[in-house]
């Protein structure tokens, strides 16, 4: 059963047409890794499924429920409803610089859901476990390396129960050695059967811990595949060019 339906998606910035009728699906627990070169529209498409970015044309549909059906969105509270069901971590971290790692993860749970201090606190040291990070609860994110920020923002993203999680880069704004620490958590969470959309640039990764692969170019996807279909076998010249140019 697709959680995630998104059909004839359009977006432009002025007269630049950046989505071009995105149509794709994703399944229960399923892993989708979507590649690409930069400009592509990926983040556009990923940050419109959780309406950062407002379309002009198409529909999304979470479950049952539509953010946006042919243009119309959904309102403002039903909205905030459905895409609370998302989580999304970021390129850049964007993690509250005077709030302790503790205080990064509790806030949205608190001010979001209202929930009891203890539960709280137990959930935010049972994910600082998880990540790897509990000896890092009580530092403030200046002190931490770009690898720890990131697992800090993806047990933040986990605090809120998401049915999905959305990745925008997670690995891109990290030196080469911290990129591996990011990496195992997503994997362990692909291993727990957690529905992921990760856009990545990280095609072992990809290859490694995808269900399926989606090659988007020029604000459409192009052609998609299990791993083995596409880095094996890609069927169009774009996808090729691609491949060549980064394997």
């Amino acid at each position: 059963m697709a959680i995630i339906e998104v059909t004839n998606l359009k977006k432009s910035f002025g007269s630049l047409e950046v989505l071009k009728n995105v149509s794709f699906e994703v399944k229960q627990s399923e892993v989708v890794a979507v590649i690409g070169p930069s400009g592509s529209g990926k983040s556009t498409m990923l940050r419109s499924l959780v309406h950062l970015e407002e379309v002009n044309g198409g529909s999304i549909k979470i479950g049952s429920d539509y953010v946006v059906k042919e243009g119309r969105y959904s309102g403002g509270h039903q909205i905030k409803e459905i895409t609370a069901r998302m989580g999304m971590v970021f390129q850049h971290f964007n993690l509250f610089p005077h709030l302790t790692v503790q205080g990064n993860l509790e806030l949205a749970p608190k001010l979001v859901k209202g929930q009891h201090t203890a539960d709280i606190r137990s959930k935010s040291t049972a994910l600082l476990e998880k990540v790897g990070l509990t000896d890092k609860m009580d530092v403030y994110p200046q002190h931490l390396s770009g690898g720890q920020k990131q697992r800090v923002a993806i047990a933040r993203a986990l605090m809120m129960d998401p049915e999905i999680l959305l990745f925008d880069e997670p690995t891109s704004a990290l030196d080469p050695e911290l990129t591996g620490e990011v990496l195992e958590v997503m994997k362990r969470l692909a291993e727990e059967r957690m529905t992921m959309v990760i856009v990545t640039h990280e095609m072992g990764f990809a290859k490694e811990v995808a269900d399926r692969v989606v090659f988007m170019a020029d604000g459409q996807f192009i052609e998609s595949g299990t791993p083995k279909e596409l880095f094996g076998n890609p069927r169009h010249e774009r996808t090729k060019a691609f491949l060549n140019r980064i394997l």
